[in-house]
């Protein structure tokens, strides 16, 4: 059997609700053992339905640990001496209050890359301020290019400064541990929502600094192409998005009106922007003749950019959704839990493999018996003084 990429890995995980796990739910997924550290009231993300925690928490080990009790701080200091990767999350200066901020236990191993995420990064004016995922799009630009022109700025529909931001640290712990292959050394990482955020303008963002100028919400609009835009066909939107001359070329063969390529007004993507709404006049009345199946199997044959425009349970019904596995069942403590699938499954050696998530400090005493050589006497004083929480029988 092959062995998992990351097995071996150990993981100190004090992160909690999405960015922070969803970065060590990757080293999860590929084999790592990572020690998800819980309050005794359990991780917020528990209380989001069904499947809030699992999706960024399975296959993690969850130790329940009080953090204010010396006793508990302790268990931190010695899981960090033999950890490789520690992630957190908590406010800027939160852990030092209790001893076990990351300078601290990088000074217990030094081998221990360590990963601070939060919301405005550890310098800089905003870095006491908290930090949401929410705060960070209209911060750093992001709604303010999203939505349409004559209404207020929207944030996107999904948390995708908290999905980058939890990549973005994977990625780093995972840079930092091939250097320690040659120094030996650890190193901290210091990374936030408002720095993925501003990264996230890219194309925008560029424009600006480099010839001054502002973005503007354009709704599902290009700012330099046509036809890109929603439009409807006999039983539901779909999307076309016509980067170059030749695709629109091939467009008017898919709805049968070749002719349209040859019109001076739409021949070059520069004519067809200034002659947007009329070319998109013309095209509602062409679309609106077939489904969204009959013209996806058209773009497809002509190999057009253009698909249904879905909502949730339509794309998960997707067949190229069912094709690629964006599922994972897992098994939950009221029975089967579907979680979303680790996006890169699709590897030939050592792709990543779905596990259960924990209940919560299911395996608080096993750490500390495994790990830390804890006698189990010494763990049920831990139990009663309230330094440590189990999982009910």
């Amino acid at each position: 059997m092959q062995m998992e990429a990351l097995a071996g890995l150990k993981v100190l995980d004090l992160s909690r609700v999405l960015a922070g796990p969803n970065c060590t739910q990757i080293f999860a997924d590929f084999g790592a053992e990572v020690w998800k550290i819980e309050a005794l009231s359990g991780d917020e993300s528990r209380t989001w339905g069904s499947g809030g925690f699992a999706t960024v928490n399975r296959g993690k080990k969850s130790v329940v640990i009080n953090l204010a009790e010396p006793r508990g701080q302790d268990i931190v200091r010695s899981l960090a001496k033999l950890a490789d990767i520690a992630v957190e999350n908590f406010k800027v200066g939160n852990l030092a209050r209790f001893g076990i901020d990351f300078p601290a236990l990088m000074k217990l191993n030094d081998r221990l890359i360590a990963v601070s995420v939060t919301g405005f990064g550890q310098t800089g004016p905003y870095k006491d301020g908290p930090g949401y995922d929410m705060v960070l799009q209209a911060a750093t630009g992001l709604m303010s290019v999203t939505g349409y022109p004559d209404r207020p700025p929207v944030r996107l529909g999904a948390p995708v400064n908290d999905i980058m931001l939890g990549l973005n640290a994977a990625i780093a712990a995972l840079v930092a541990l091939q250097e320690r292959h040659r120094s030996g050394k650890g190193q901290y990482i210091d990374v936030s929502l408002f720095d993925v955020g501003m990264a996230a303008l890219l194309g925008v963002g560029a424009d600006y600094l480099n010839d001054g100028i502002v973005p503007s919400r354009l709704g599902s609009a290009h700012p330099s192409h046509a036809p890109v835009e929603p439009f409807d066909a006999a039983d539901g939107a779909l999307l076309i998005a016509i980067g170059t001359d030749a695709q629109f070329e091939r467009l008017c063969k898919a709805i049968d009106l070749p002719e349209l390529a040859k019109d001076g007004r739409f021949s070059r993507n520069e004519m067809r922007y200034k002659n947007r709404e009329a070319l998109a006049e013309i095209l509602r009345d062409i679309l609106k003749t077939r489904t969204r199946a009959e013209w996806q199997e058209r773009f497809l044959a002509y190999t057009i950019p253009a698909g249904p425009l879905n909502d949730v349970p339509q794309a998960f019904d997707d067949p190229q959704a069912k094709a690629r596995n964006v599922v994972w069942t897992i098994q939950g403590e009221n029975g089967p839990l579907h979680t979303l699938a680790n996006p890169v499954q699709h590897m030939s050696r050592t792709p990543p493999k779905p596990a259960n998530a924990p209940r919560l400090g299911e395996n608080t005493a096993e750490i500390l018996r495994s790990v830390l050589s804890m006698k189990e006497e010494d763990i049920a004083v831990l139990v009663r003084d309230g330094v440590i929480g189990v999982a009910a029988a």
